[in-house]
């Protein structure tokens, strides 16, 4: 089942995640080059001393977290894309309501209406949340 969802909506949508998608890989392509730079730099300078290393290494742990949520995000726009073309757009994985399509302008591959991704994030929220 579809929402009711227009096919000019359901174009601009796609035109919106495309978008995105391209902006995605281009940061994806720039962000290789750089540390393929960076490898050189090393190999070629070194790091000082154990503080530097220090924030060397939490600097590739977040240029490697951001790759990573580049690399979700495009896998979730490719899902969101097979999920048009299959006619499950727009209906919320949880309770099956139309998701809105303010809410799709705003996150096109959203899987959930407003309030089950709520209650998703109450329920899953503190799972990303380190503790001590």
């Amino acid at each position: 089942m579809m929402a009711n969802l227009t096919q000019d909506k359901i174009k601009h949508l796609n035109q919106l995640m495309d978008a995105r998608n391209v902006v995605l890989r281009a940061e994806i392509r720039d962000e290789l080059l750089r540390s393929g730079d960076e490898h050189f730099q090393d190999q070629t300078g070194g790091v000082a001393d154990v503080g530097d290393e220090s924030v060397a290494d939490t600097i590739t742990d977040l240029d490697a977290a951001k790759m990573g949520r580049r690399i979700r995000e495009i896998r979730d726009i490719e899902a969101t894309q097979k999920r048009i073309q299959d006619g499950g757009y727009g209906v919320c994985i949880d309770c099956g309501i139309e998701v809105g399509y303010e809410r799709l302008c705003a996150y096109p591959t959203a899987k959930r209406c407003v309030a089950c991704q709520g209650k998703r994030e109450k329920m899953f929220g503190h799972e990303g949340t380190p503790s001590l």
